[in-house]
């Protein structure tokens, strides 16, 4: 590559953004098209290139870039490290989808590891809905790039088929489908620098642990997309457990909150307190119980709109099928993913 140029982001179809020196010595960002397409190159001034409303993937890389270029003060090392943020709002991650580049929908989702293997979950119908007709072809995750200024983030791509298979993984039961997805990350393509939390098979609750009606719950998602935009951290809503946890609310493998959320917050953690982890090893820096994956809310059709309130309520999947679906022989729904 020209050394006087610093490659930004590399699109799925081979389109290119480059930091370049430019004739009269000034940085321009340089859009090289790939060559099937028959473009030309084009260059914009970095101001123009910021207020042009480009699309966010290079726009954000070119701001991540900058951000390494400005010097900050070395912290003193002497004093006590504290985190810049509580280690459960590193376990979600803001999502959007994608139809090639052109941007469908945003969602939540939150980071799994076991047994060194590393996956993404969120809801099924943010990667495939046939009732929407929602298809895209894959999805984009905001990852943190320094654990000492949480300003400085990136997006990474996640495709989601290869060859027309799709690479997520799902599942059913008796009682039908089940509204969430895994996709696996491979670590070595992470960013050196990603900084992440994950939850694990220890944070699920065992069958002895007792979830009383009406328990206080989190939320910890993206709803409508809304977050600390500075800090690229999700935002936290309240709930109770609404319905008999431990039981499958009418045949399906999930349970009901009674709490406020919006579209963008589906994939989301549904999390309780559990202090009695932060005396464990496994536990000390997440010491919360992983109950749910948050699916969307639930309503009646029969409701007069005008004259009720929507209900309030929402289904939330039972954490306990993360262990079917990043086994090494997941049990995955038969049906074959559809794609546009």
């Amino acid at each position: 590559m020209n050394t006087d140029s610093i490659e930004l982001y590399v699109s799925p179809n081979g389109d290119k953004w480059l930091l370049h020196t430019g004739a009269d010595k000034m940085p321009v960002v340089r859009h090289v098209p790939n060559a099937a397409s028959g473009g030309r190159v084009s260059e914009l001034s970095l101001d123009a290139f910021l207020s042009s409303g480009e699309a966010a993937p290079q726009r954000d890389a070119l701001l991540e870039l900058v951000g390494r270029m400005i010097p900050r003060e070395q912290p003193d090392t002497a004093a006590t490290f504290k985190p810049a943020a509580e280690a459960l709002l590193l376990t979600a991650a803001r999502v959007r989808t994608f139809v090639q580049e052109r941007h469908l929908t945003n969602a939540s989702g939150f980071f799994f590891a076991r047994d060194q293997r590393l996956f993404l979950v969120t809801s099924r119908h943010v990667v495939t809905d046939k009732p929407s007709q929602h298809f895209p072809d894959r999805i984009e995750i905001e990852l943190h790039t320094d654990r000492d200024n949480l300003g400085a983030s990136t997006w990474f791509n996640l495709p989601l088929y290869a060859q027309s298979v799709s690479l997520w993984r799902d599942g059913s039961d008796d009682g039908g489908a089940i509204d969430v997805a895994v996709l696996e990350i491979r670590r070595d393509r992470l960013p050196v620098t990603a900084v992440f939390e994950a939850f694990g098979p220890e944070h699920l609750p065992s069958p002895e642990d007792v979830m009383p009606t009406g328990a206080s719950v989190l939320i910890v998602g993206f709803p409508l997309g809304f977050h600390d935009s500075l800090h690229h951290l999700p935002v936290v809503r309240q709930g109770i457990i609404a319905s008999a946890f431990g039981l499958r609310f009418q045949g399906k493998g999930c349970f009901i909150t009674d709490a406020r959320t919006h579209r963008g917050t589906s994939g989301a953690p549904v999390v309780m307190s559990n202090p009695s982890m932060a005396n464990t090893s496994t536990g000390a820096s997440l010491p919360w119980v992983l109950l749910g994956i948050h699916s969307s809310t639930i309503d009646m059709g029969t409701r007069d709109v005008h004259a009720d309130e929507s209900l309030g309520l929402n289904s939330a999947w039972y954490s306990d099928i993360l262990m079917t679906l990043t086994s090494d022989h997941p049990r995955v729904a038969k049906e074959p993913a559809e794609k546009t």
